[in-house]
């Protein structure tokens, strides 16, 4: 790779744009959101992390419209004089300093920095787990709170896409990402998906940030939030079936990435992951490739015949 014009530190937050903004509270807060910021145009909720919001729904007719990460001032004036895009103050609630792009696909991919900061919300906690190895709980009783799950961050976003190397090549020449493992059908040289990560050198980071799969269309994939532990994705379960939410895969471990997962359709249509226990890597982690022949979990279910990925 060369070097890039900037390496974002996260992803941030989706956009997606809805008719009933009620709908979508109510909604994600069965999910395990709580509501940051609303106006009449749109609704912001975050998560148990500092992050000011982890989710936005614009008022509008149904849409997905993209993908925000992290970075510093610094970056947005490197991005902004490489690109020809101005910095913008973020007039929305949780404010900051915005370059807003268009990758080759379409999606507007937007860039902030200095967006307010939260205290973070209180965590329910729970006793220790005991297991094979270790049991440190005596003489205390395992119980989970029941509720929602509690979201923590926004974790990663899965895109399709006509041209896997067009697309992959511009997140990685234009935000930094990294690719951690491909997937491919016959030829490892010719993959039909990337897993691709944030670059913070030896600093430990999620597996990916976003999957890009090349599907001969250009839309979204689905959008993850990983939640507080295994107990609190199991348990935020009830919740969201006592709703009426349609349940979609799960409960698995994938293989790429390791985490546990579990897939929900939310009122737009739109294909949402709880997850929990990814796999960190660093920048000198090598790029893997992996056969799709050699499946997609460790353990749970097949994928839905319709499957949405």
């Amino acid at each position: 790779m060369s070097n890039p014009i900037i390496k974002v530190s996260d992803v941030a937050f989706p956009r997606f744009q809805g008719p009933d903004l009620d709908v979508m509270e109510a909604y994600l807060t069965n999910f395990g959101m709580v509501r940051s910021a609303r106006t009449d145009e749109a609704l912001y909720m975050r998560g148990t992390d500092a992050d000011h919001h982890v989710h936005v729904t614009h008022l509008g007719e149904v849409a997905f419209i993209g993908l925000t990460f992290n970075a510093t001032r610094a970056d947005l004036e490197t991005l902004s004089q490489a690109t020809g895009t101005p910095i913008e103050n973020c007039a929305e609630p949780g404010g900051g300093l915005i370059v807003r792009l268009t990758d080759p696909d379409g999606n507007r991919i937007e860039v902030i920095a200095d967006a307010e900061r939260l205290a973070p919300l209180e965590i329910r906690s729970h006793a220790a787990y005991n297991n094979g190895q270790s049991r440190p709980r005596a003489v205390e009783l395992q119980r989970i709170e029941a509720g929602p799950s509690q979201v923590k961050r926004f974790g990663h976003g899965v895109i399709k896409t006509t041209s896997l190397a067009r697309l992959a090549d511009w997140y990685s020449n234009t935000l930094g990402l990294l690719g951690s493992d491909d997937i491919y059908v016959e030829d490892p040289e010719q993959p039909i998906g990337r897993f691709m990560r944030c670059d913070r050198g030896e600093t430990p980071t999620d597996h990916h940030s976003l999957l890009i799969l090349e599907t001969g269309e250009t839309r979204l994939g689905h959008c993850a939030w990983e939640v507080a532990d295994f107990d609190d994705l199991m348990g935020g379960r009830e919740p969201l079936l006592a709703s009426g939410a349609r349940h979609y895969w799960g409960v698995g471990r994938h293989i790429l990435g390791g985490q546990i997962f579990d897939y929900w359709k939310d009122p737009l249509g739109f294909t949402i992951e709880h997850w929990t226990d990814s796999d960190l890597l660093v920048a000198s982690t090598p790029l893997n490739k992996h056969s799709i022949f050699a499946g997609i979990n460790q353990w749970g279910p097949n994928p839905p015949a319709d499957l949405d990925f």
